[in-house]
């Protein structure tokens, strides 16, 4: 009885594997996107540590040209003292 129990979610598995491999190729061939997958954005690198940030995100110190982004106050005070 136990045998067939373990035979039986073996088989499901199984069968459930080779459906999500064949719905995943046959997605792939039709081309069609996920509308909601997010669109890319241009990172800012901090200027102290490296870290790259989200310009909408990231704290900034200057104005137009000298306009730097940071990704924390340690950061951004660093920045500021030297």
């Amino acid at each position: 009885m136990i045998r067939l129990i373990v035979l039986l979610l073996l088989g499901y598995f199984v069968v459930r594997a080779v459906w999500r491999l064949v719905h995943g190729i046959a997605e792939g061939l039709s081309g069609a996107r996920d509308p909601k997958s997010p669109s890319a954005v241009a990172l800012a690198r901090d200027p102290v540590c490296g870290t790259y940030v989200v310009p909408s995100r990231a704290l900034t110190s200057g104005s137009g040209n000298d306009l730097r982004f940071f990704c924390s106050e340690r950061c951004r005070q660093a920045w500021v003292k030297r």
